[in-house]
Formats: structure tokens, C-alpha cells, sequence
């Protein structure tokens, strides 16, 4: 189930995902944010993931994931490899026990993918299991998700 929620990502005190190379470089957009913020790039590194899985950290009580969707910084995700890092995550959400989940637009602000395909393909993903995904949004994301209701 998604729910739209306008506001900062970082706000939220629950678990996190957003998209990244493998080369783990997380240079520009929202990465640079999660890099300085939750740091342990190392760490991530060190799991040696490939395109279509999925890296994560604990930070507290969060999960921090880092969904493995494309080889290089500079290169462009396809829908295949992000829905194999969506099918990743949530597999570690079901196995956890996670019950929800916050999120940006994946894939679609530098990444150039397509919101409507996208959370279709998250709808999908998760429509057998009960995790409740928050998709934060920005004024700049408004286009990509017309007619859709925000949570308050």
C-alpha cells in the first residue's frame, strides 16, 4: 500500500530506501544526502552487491537500504533491474519482520524512470505482504504523481 507523503525523507524515524550504483559513488541527487548522513560507505561496499540486489545498513532501529540498480553513478537503471532490487528489499523487509517502509520517487529524479511504471512495479512487488510504503514528495515531484491524494 502506498501512501504520499509531502515533506522531508529525513524526518521519518522509520525504515529507508533509495536507489544506487554499485560503484556505491552516491554523488548527486538524494544518495549525497543519505551518504552524509548515514555514512558507512565501507560497510556497504563490503557486501559486494550487484544490480539487482539490494545493500543494507542498521542505523538505530532503522533499516537503511541501498538498492543496487545500475553499474556506475553514470549509467542509467533499467525497470528489470530496479524491480529485482524492489523484490530484494522486500524480501528482507518480510524476513525482518518490517511492517513499513519510506522512500523517494525511486529511480525516477536523476535515474529518468517513469513514476506511473515505478509504482505500479512497488504496488506489485509488495501487494502480497504488509508493509505500508511512504512515498515523500517534493513541490518539484508534483507532475509525476498528479492525481494522487496526500497523507496529512
Amino acid at each position: 500500500m502506498i501512501n504520499y507523503v509531502q515533506g522531508d525523507l529525513f524526518t521519518y524515524t522509520g525504515n529507508l530506501a533509495h536507489c544506487v550504483s554499485q560503484d556505491l559513488v552516491m554523488g548527486k541527487g538524494i544518495a549525497v544526502t543519505f551518504k552524509k548522513k548515514f555514512g558507512n560507505v565501507d560497510l556497504l561496499k563490503s557486501q559486494e552487491k550487484q544490480v539487482g540486489e539490494v545493500a543494507a545498513i542498521r542505523w538505530g532501529t532503522q533499516y537503511i537500504f541501498y538498492l543496487i540498480t545500475k553499474t556506475k553513478y553514470s549509467d542509467k537503471p533499467d525497470y528489470k533491474d530496479l524491480c529485482k532490487s524492489l523484490i530484494a528489499m522486500r524480501n528482507i523487509c518480510v524476513a525482518n519482520n518490517l511492517t513499513e517502509l519510506a522512500m523517494p520517487l525511486i529511480g525516477c529524479g536523476l535515474d529518468g524512470l517513469d513514476w506511473p511504471r515505478v509504482e505500479s512495479m512497488v504496488n506489485e512487488v509488495f501487494a502480497d505482504v504488509r508493509i505500508s510504503i511512504y512515498i515523500y514528495v517534493q513541490p518539484a515531484d508534483w507532475p509525476a504523481i498528479q492525481g494522487v491524494k496526500l497523507m496529512d
